[in-house]
């Protein structure tokens, strides 16, 4: 048998690793280096940034700039934006990865499975057909040929921002 090790999704897998005293999407938002922290796009009340932890390659979030745990707290117009965005996204991720399907959702509240519960994000995702397999399954490992580096930038391109 292979052993594929991927040690530094321990600490996301356990819930093991440091606690954080800030919010990871506040941080990303207030931050200055968008490649560091990932973010793809800004937009006047939501930004995009990518999953560190990817389900596939292009798995990204859209973020309001409010701090707000669920979707009923979000100003009517961040929602309207975050929805829109969902469709400039879709359209990008289509046209970039050509895939096949395309998985939209957000988990309010850890027993909903949200990693982050306390600031909501959409997640939105490329699918193909037969892009499951058994090592998500058995390993609980994902398997993904794009590093995050070219992902961001290759996004970042894709909304116009070019290189950084």
């Amino acid at each position: 048998m292979d052993y594929l090790w991927t040690p530094w999704r321990y600490q996301y897998v356990t819930g093991t690793g440091p606690k954080r005293e800030t919010c990871i999407f506040c941080d990303a938002l207030q931050g200055r280096e968008d490649r560091e922290s990932l973010v793809v796009h800004r937009a006047e009340r939501n930004f995009i940034i990518l999953n560190r932890f990817p389900y596939t390659n292009g798995h990204v979030m859209i973020v309001p700039n409010e701090h707000v745990a669920i979707l009923s707290g979000l100003h009517e117009k961040t929602a309207a934006e975050m929805m829109q965005l969902a469709r400039e996204v879709e359209r990008r991720l289509s046209d970039l990865y050509r895939c096949d399907g395309i998985n939209l959702g957000m988990n309010m509240g850890r027993a909903a499975g949200a990693g982050i519960a306390e600031h909501l994000h959409m997640h939105v995702l490329p699918r193909w057909v037969g892009d499951t397999n058994f090592m998500t399954v058995t390993g609980e490992t994902r398997v993904l040929p794009e590093t995050l580096d070219v992902s961001w930038q290759r996004l970042r391109t894709a909304f116009g921002h070019g290189t950084a």
